[in-house]
């Protein structure tokens, strides 16, 4: 293994031109200087059962493993930098904070080869070779964000654990979990049990795209309570990553609507009748703008902040259609009330209202780039609000030209619920094809944006939607190899687009594959899918061509 090999690619990386790399062993010491003693456990827990090596706690500085902070690396490269210097004599880990110490122990996990990512020895070994060298390395963006959609399907907490597992491996630090849809509510409310005993769970499933013919007819549900939510984020913490949680509003809401009527349009449908959505797409029944609307997410975002202790909470902001509204008496004297233009503003209203509400309580709204729509004009977006772009990059645009932090998601780029290949072996294949190489080619900041504006793209996120990928298989295969490109393109400095040496990346690819057989994930291998990977008789939705960019 070269110190040129890990994924994401180090900011430098020199290798002396003689002389051997370290040896590590069973009498070899892990020192963990003040701040660093997490990731000496993390170490031990994985590498050392991998390994089979105790590194058992040692006090010498000048042998071993010895992890420390330094802060001359975070003047040099950032709290999330790392320096790792191996020579005859110890591998030193100098992070410029905790975080820093944590990703220079992931490079040294990936620079001991494929092995040392099993969860037992598979052969003895008495020594593992780590080779010589400097890595000097710090990431691109504050945010290397995954969206894992369990709202749709539903993912079990042991597999949920192991993403957090494999972000962490990928340098990637921000897990936003998309928790409420019309499908389904994942998260365990006390002041209101009916949100999980009902609105946890759909009879029945499409399967396929909505205009399929086909269907589950198993139940499909499940939730997290909120001891399992404390396990998660506590569990992310321990890796350095933030759970960003997401309770959509006012669109995207039967299931909260199936437990609770009277938060719907009742003076428009019968609400009582509405179950939890089988089916996909765009669901006209929405929230009300009433005050019983107000109060009820007030209390649920109490119970939200207590379990999430981020800066943003995420709440949804997309895909709501006004219909319900345009005919509700209820809403359109609301209309008159607050002196808005029309309809179309109550969505800026409300996520206003919220935007203040969790401003006052030192969080910060985030949501999907309509939250641009419909805003009051006298009031603009909340202070402190950021916005994600999932059409294309021109919400990114607007939102950062108009003053507020953007993390960038393009559909066209980055949803990983799209199709890796043409043809028809891909299982129901959906959108654009987005290939790895697409995806190691994508670019965050567009060239619209330069000085100040630039500097407010955060980061980036891959968004996996589930509507069509019901088990950890299928996420799986969908996700991955596309998020190790992905999150190359977030940590690490590359060229522009065009001069990115793709080809390099796939000869990194060759051993990283081998990791992440290691970690028993299940991925789409470059000759295609496996007999049991696709979905014969299920159709998708492809789009032809390239996608735009808009």
């Amino acid at each position: 293994m070269k110190l040129t090999d890990p994924i994401p690619a180090p900011s430098s990386a020199h290798e002396p031109l003689s002389g051997a790399g370290h040896l590590l062993d069973a009498t070899t010491p892990l020192a963990a200087g003040p701040g660093t003693e997490p990731t000496a456990r993390w170490l031990r827990a994985t590498v050392g059962a991998a390994t089979g090596l105790p590194l058992a706690p040692g006090q010498d500085h000048d042998s071993g493993v010895v992890l420390r902070i330094d802060p001359e690396v975070e003047r040099k490269l950032g709290p999330e930098g790392y320096r790792l210097a191996v020579d005859g004599h110890a591998v030193r880990i100098d992070g410029g904070g905790p975080a820093g110490v944590f990703w220079g122990a992931q490079t040294l996990r990936q620079l001991l080869g494929p092995e040392a990512h099993r969860r037992a020895p598979i052969a003895p070994r008495e020594r593992w070779e780590v080779p010589a060298g400097v890595i000097e390395d710090a990431p691109r963006f504050a945010w290397r964000g995954l969206m894992l959609d369990v709202a749709r399907h539903f993912m079990p907490k042991g597999d949920l654990l192991a993403y957090v597992d494999l972000m962490a491996a990928h340098k990637l630090n921000v897990l936003h979990l998309h928790l409420t849809d019309d499908q389904g509510w994942r998260l365990e409310i006390r002041r209101y049990p009916r949100l999980t005993e009902v609105g946890a769970w759909r009879e029945r499933s499409k399967v396929g795209p909505r205009d399929s013919p086909l269907w589950d007819e198993r139940p499909h549900g499940g939730y997290y309570t909120q001891d399992d939510i404390r396990e998660i984020v506590a569990y992310a913490a321990e890796r350095h990553i933030t759970v960003v949680p997401e309770i959509d509003i006012p669109g995207h809401s039967q299931a909260a609507i199936a437990a609770h009527p009277e938060l719907g349009n009742t003076d428009v449908i019968d609400t009582a009748s509405l179950g939890v959505w089988t089916t996909w797409g765009i669901n006209p029944n929405v929230l009300s703008p009433t005050d019983t609307t107000l109060r009820f997410y007030e209390n649920v975002l109490e119970e939200v902040l207590e379990l999430f202790p981020g800066t943003f909470v995420h709440l949804g902001g997309d895909e709501c259609p006004r219909e319900q509204w345009q005919a509700s008496p209820t809403a359109r004297d609301r209309v008159r009330e607050l002196g808005l233009a029309g309809v179309d503003q109550l969505q800026g209203w409300l996520l206003g209202h919220f935007g203040r509400w969790l401003a006052e309580r030192g969080r910060r709204l985030i949501g999907w780039d309509e939250i641009l729509e419909g805003v009051i004009p006298e009031a603009g977006l909340p202070e402190g609000a950021a916005v994600q772009s999932w059409r294309g990059y021109a919400g990114g645009i607007a939102a950062a030209r108009a003053g507020h932090d953007v993390v960038m998601c393009p559909k066209q780029q980055v949803y990983f619920d799209y199709r890796q290949a043409p043809g028809d072996d891909e299982p129901i294949p959906l959108g654009y094809v987005r290939t790895l190489e697409d995806v190691y080619r994508f670019e965050p900041v567009p060239p619209q944006l330069t000085g100040a504006d630039a500097e407010r793209v955060l980061g980036a996120q891959a968004n996996v939607w589930t509507e069509l990928t019901e088990d950890r298989r299928r996420v799986d295969y969908q996700t991955f190899p596309r998020l190790a490109a992905f999150a190359e393109t977030v940590w690490s400095s590359l060229p522009p687009p065009p001069e990115r040496d793709f080809e390099g990346f796939q000869e990194r690819m060759a051993a990283h594959y081998a990791r992440l057989d290691a970690l028993g994930v299940e991925y789409r291998p470059p000759g295609g899918p496996r007999p049991w990977q696709r979905r014969p008789g299920v159709s998708g939705r492809p789009i032809d061509g390239s996608p735009p960019i808009v």
